[in-house]
C-alpha cells in the first residue's frame, strides 16, 4: 500500500473566537500508529476533525502529500483518508455486510458501479477485522467490540491509506478494547497511518508507535511513548503524580503509585 504524508503547518482552529488549536505545526509518521492524548477540553477530536477536513482551519493548513487538503476534491479525499467518529450512527436494521459495502461509496460512479473487486474487497475488510461470521447481523444485535471491529470494517473496505479514529475504545470494556488495539496494529502491521484519539494514556504507550501530547491547544510533547513520556509530561497535562515502570511482558510504559498531584502552599 501506497503510504501518503500528513501534516499540519501553522494550523489554527477556532470555534467562534475560541481558538482551540493554536499554530500548530507537525507531521504523523507513515505507517504507524499514532496517538493523540491529553486532557479534557485539550482540543484533541478538534484537531482530529481539523485533519479530516471537517474544521476548517482559521489560520495555516493540513497538508496530505504536500498539498492543502481543502484544495482536494471530496471523491479524491475519500479514498485517501477515512474517519471514524465517536459516536458512528447507522440506519436501523443494517447489517455488518451491508455497513461494510458503504466503504465501496468514494469508488464508485457513474461509469464504475458495484463490481467483483468491489464485493472481494467488502469479503477482506470482514476478514481483516474478524468480523465474517457476523456479517448477516444486525448492528443492535452486536456488543460494543464486535460493532466497533463492523465500523472499523467500513473503513477498510473504504481502501484509504490514512485511518483517523475518534475514541475507538469508549465506553467498550478491558476485552473488547483489547480486540479494537489489536485490529489497529494489523491495520499499521498492513502499511496503514493509524491515528486516534485516546483517553487512557497507558493504552497509547503500549499500542502506539508514536504518541502527539496536547495541552490547551499545543502541542507539548511528540515522539515514541517510551522517549516523551515523563513523569513531569503526566503531571502536566493531568495534574497527577504518579511512577512510570515497564510493562514486564511488552516493555511498555505503566502508570503506577497514580494521584493527585501535590501542590505548594504559600503562605
Amino acid at each position: 500500500m501506497t503510504r501518503h504524508e500528513l501534516a499540519t503547518r501553522n494550523l489554527t482552529l477556532r470555534y467562534g473566537r475560541a481558538t482551540i488549536i493554536d499554530d500548530l505545526a507537525l507531521a504523523l509518521p507513515a505507517g504507524q500508529v499514532t496517538a493523540i492524548v491529553g486532557p479534557n477540553g485539550c482540543g484533541k477530536s478538534t484537531l482530529l476533525a481539523g485533519l479530516a477536513r471537517l474544521h476548517a482551519p482559521s489560520q495555516g493548513a493540513v497538508l496530505l502529500d504536500g498539498k492543502d487538503i481543502q484544495q482536494l476534491p471530496v471523491r479524491e479525499l475519500a479514498r485517501r483518508l477515512a474517519l471514524l467518529p465517536q459516536e458512528a450512527v447507522a440506519p436501523e436494521g443494517l447489517t455488518v455486510a451491508e455497513l461494510v459495502r458503504f466503504g465501496r461509496q468514494p469508488h464508485q460512479g457513474w461509469l464504475r458501479q458495484w463490481s467483483a473487486e468491489d464485493q472481494e474487497v467488502v469479503r477482506e475488510a470482514l476478514v481483516a477485522a474478524d468480523v465474517v461470521e457476523l456479517s448477516e447481523r444486525t448492528l443492535d444485535t452486536l456488543s460494543g467490540g464486535q460493532r466497533q471491529r463492523a465500523w472499523i470494517a467500513m473503513t477498510i473496505a473504504q481502501q484509504t491509506p490514512l485511518l483517523l479514529l475518534d475514541e475507538p475504545t469508549s465506553a467498550l470494556d478491558l476485552g473488547h478494547q483489547i480486540e479494537v488495539f489489536e485490529l489497529v496494529r494489523r491495520l499499521a502491521a498492513g502499511g496503514r497511518t493509524v491515528v486516534m484519539v485516546l483517553h487512557d494514556l497507558a493504552s497509547a504507550c503500549r499500542y502506539a508507535d508514536h504518541l502527539l501530547a496536547l495541552h490547551s491547544g499545543q502541542l507539548v510533547a511528540a515522539g515514541p511513548p517510551g522517549e516523551v513520556v515523563t513523569t513531569d509530561l503526566v503531571r502536566q497535562l493531568y495534574d497527577i503524580d504518579c511512577t512510570l515502570i515497564p510493562d514486564p511482558a511488552t516493555g511498555s510504559l505503566l502508570l503506577a503509585n497514580v494521584r493527585r498531584a501535590r501542590r505548594c502552599e504559600t503562605a
